[in-house]
């Protein structure tokens, strides 16, 4: 890792003793909350649009690492107001600029997620038709500061900083949305919208594995990029179950495995799945916990202001 990065995650973790813990308003209650609807009574166009919402934010995060606009600014828009519907607005830093990428494998991989990101909001919306829910607002600003400060990280954190910070920042996003996708498997009727569901998942899955090899390739065994890898899980876990179980999530680290009875080997923890192998589902209850920062209110952090649709 470069030096600046390496002294920017220094100040950042040294930082730990100026932060608020999460005995804080928002993530002191947390709980989970059921949706606003009964979960027998929610439609495949329910889950659709649930996750059309993490989707428009996935989408947003990557276009503006990658290409410096929002996906409504890019030269081929994607609609952000559909259905006759008001957009939301997306929070940034008064100084906000695209991710200055060093490393020009971490640049494609940014490009390349932008771009499969953003068709799947216009696959979502074209799937919906016109029951699909307009983007509401966004905060890739102060969201960050505020995860920052519950994972223990420190009082700030900006992922459009450099290479490293924007691999950290896409680390919150790709799990979350394995498990959205695998957790409202279940309350999806029609095989056809189950079949386009799992697809995303799969992607997802790509993105997820992707983010996690080039963090471990990154850090080169320096344990500082897994270290924040594992306070963000640690975060999500607890957030999505705060009575402490089950651990529902597992960052970059090193364990010892037997391969068909040979001596243990070291491996790093590249897939984040349960014992058998099996990636980690949550409700949507969960997500919106994740989300929103353990709000009781499932409004804060990333939906400052909750999600559209049903399912909020």
């Amino acid at each position: 890792m470069a030096n600046q990065e390496t002294q920017q995650l220094d100040e950042i973790i040294s930082s730990r003793r100026t932060m608020m813990t999460l005995g804080g308003a928002a993530l002191a209650g947390i709980f989970l909350t059921g949706t606003s609807k009964a979960q027998s009574a929610i439609s495949d166009n329910d889950v659709l649009n649930f996750a059309l919402n993490l989707e428009y934010l996935e989408a947003q995060f990557y276009n503006l690492a990658a290409f410096g606009v929002t996906i409504d600014k890019l030269p081929t828009p994607i609609p952000v107001s559909v259905n006759g519907g008001t957009a939301g607005s997306v929070a940034l830093k008064p100084s906000f600029a695209k991710v200055p990428f060093t490393n020009p494998l971490n640049a494609d991989y940014a490009m390349e997620t932008a771009i499969e990101e953003g068709k799947h909001v216009t696959f979502l919306q074209g799937a919906l038709g016109t029951n699909a829910v307009s983007m509401p607002n966004l905060d890739l600003y102060t969201s960050f500061n505020t995860l920052a400060m519950a994972a223990g990280i420190g009082p700030a954190f900006d992922p459009f900083a450099n290479d490293a910070f924007f691999l950290v920042g896409a680390y919150i996003f790709e799990d979350v949305g394995v498990t959205a996708y695998h957790g409202a498997a279940g309350a999806i009727t029609s095989k056809d919208t189950l079949g386009a569901a799992a697809g995303i998942l799969a992607v997802e899955a790509y993105h997820a594995g992707l983010i996690r090899t080039a963090l471990n390739q990154l850090d080169a065994g320096a344990g500082t990029l897994a270290g924040l890898t594992q306070k963000i899980s640690a975060t999500r876990s607890k957030l999505a179950n705060p009575s402490g179980t089950p651990v529902d999530d597992i960052g970059l680290t090193t364990a010892n495995v037997t391969l068909n009875g040979s001596a243990s080997l070291s491996a790093t923890t590249f897939v984040d799945a349960d014992a058998n192998s099996v990636a980690f589902a949550r409700t949507p209850a969960q997500i919106l916990q994740i989300v929103t920062g353990g709000s009781s209110t499932n409004k804060g952090v990333f939906f400052p202001d909750g999600l559209n649709g049903t399912i909020k």
